[in-house]
């Protein structure tokens, strides 16, 4: 095992320009090292993160410090009889069948209305104009609540996210989410008694009526599965999105070819997963000690699975650093279940329960999105650079493109 000497610091201004080169030299040199000061055994090879997300051994009570400070006790905590019983309750809603008949209506109109913000100019930054508010706007409308919150939701989502990310632990942005915990708390807990006193057909009334084997979810359950979607299904795709329209534009010929044929977007979806993923990294701890592909972690310590760098490695993929959506090494198929080859949405028991929704999002968005722009390309002097650490992708997409007709 390896400390982190000799590549550049995870906390570092030249890891968090480049997170890639330095992922390549550690794939080779250094596939399970220590880093100080995150006080974690780093590992990047694709078969240990994989061991890393399936293996009960490794377990989810990080996330007692990672998460429940921001969103309270979620099911990415809970294991066993717990955890399957939290999956029943929530899962419903997010199965193909149901988003597909329940909730498209509701990605496809606010999709649109994001684009009428720009359709006819010419010109739009896709991840400030859309990616960002796209999957938020979504969430809202899912959950019933007022869609003129949907300002108040993106700062909520903007906090939250910015607190899972703080692993340098700056202290103006713990206090922010912590703030933000108990602003959301105090929106969602009378809404939830409302919706409990008289539901509707919406996915808040849903949870709040669930139940499995006497079993039902209580109002903090409710609200910190609210706040965990807000973060987690909002991040997937808003950078997911961003990023997929920057490879695609990167790569003209696999554009025009997802433009000819819509049923190419899963696959060019499944591969900007594998290449640019919108989570770098994830947590677990392992309750014995477990003896990886080059060295042993101890029970109990903080394991950081790189998910940016197993989804590169030449072990497992051919021409790794290559964004290719024929890619024959990544069934398109198997992209958005539990044994998709790619690790964007975790393996096992904690695979994300939102893959589906986020596969709609990104079918509907993609699909709106190249109808509105016939000639996309980037603007002029377009600085693309991805941003992140926990949750990495482009900041800013400046595009243009001659508006379609109406």
């Amino acid at each position: 095992m390896s400390t982190a000497q000799g590549f550049p610091d995870l906390l570092s201004p030249e890891f968090a320009a480049d997170p890639y080169s330095a992922y390549r030299a550690m794939l080779e040199e250094a596939p399970l090292l220590w880093h100080e000061a995150t006080g974690s055994y780093v590992v990047s090879r694709y078969d240990d993160v994989a061991r890393v997300f399936k293996e009960p051994i490794f377990t989810t009570e990080n996330y007692a410090w990672q998460l429940e400070p921001v969103h309270g006790r979620t099911i990415l905590q809970m294991s066993g009889r717990e955890h399957s019983t939290m999956r029943a309750l929530v899962a419903p809603a997010f199965r193909g069948k149901e988003l597909q008949e329940r909730f498209r209506p509701v990605i496809e109109r606010n999709a649109r209305e994001l684009i009428d913000g720009f359709r006819h100019t010419g010109r739009a930054d896709l991840a400030h104009d859309f990616a960002r508010r796209f999957p938020v706007n979504v969430i809202v409308d899912m959950l019933g609540l007022d869609r003129g919150d949907h300002e108040r939701f993106q700062r909520w989502y903007t906090s939250i996210i910015g607190f899972l990310g703080n692993l340098s632990q700056d202290p103006q942005v713990a206090e922010d989410g912590l703030r933000t915990r108990d602003e959301l708390e105090e929106y969602m807990i009378p809404i939830i008694r409302e919706r409990r006193a008289d539901p509707g057909t919406d996915l808040l009334s849903e949870l709040c009526t669930a139940e499995v084997d006497g079993t039902t979810l209580s109002d903090q359950d409710i609200k910190a599965f609210v706040s965990l979607l807000l973060a987690a299904g909002g991040e997937t795709t808003d950078k997911a999105l961003a990023a997929l329209f920057t490879n695609l534009i990167e790569n003209p010929d696999q554009l025009a070819r997802v433009r000819a044929d819509r049923s190419l977007v899963d696959r060019a979806f499944a591969e900007t997963l594998r290449f640019s993923p919108p989570v770098h990294m994830i947590m677990r701890q392992p309750q014995e000690d477990v003896e990886l592909s080059t060295g042993t972690v101890p029970a109990g310590s903080t394991v950081t699975a790189l998910i940016g760098a197993a989804n590169r490695d030449p072990r497992r993929f051919s021409d790794p650093h290559t964004f290719d959506i024929d890619r024959p090494d990544l069934p398109t198929d198997t992209a958005f279940s539990a044994a998709a080859r790619h690790l964007s949405f975790a393996l096992g028991r904690h695979f994300c329960v939102g893959a589906l929704l986020a596969r709609t999002e990104v079918e509907v968005a993609v699909d709106q999105l190249l109808d509105s722009m016939p000639d996309l390309r980037f603007d002029e002097g377009a600085d693309t650079s991805e941003e992140g650490l926990f949750t990495r992708g482009p900041a800013s997409v400046p595009v243009r493109f001659t508006p379609a007709a109406s």
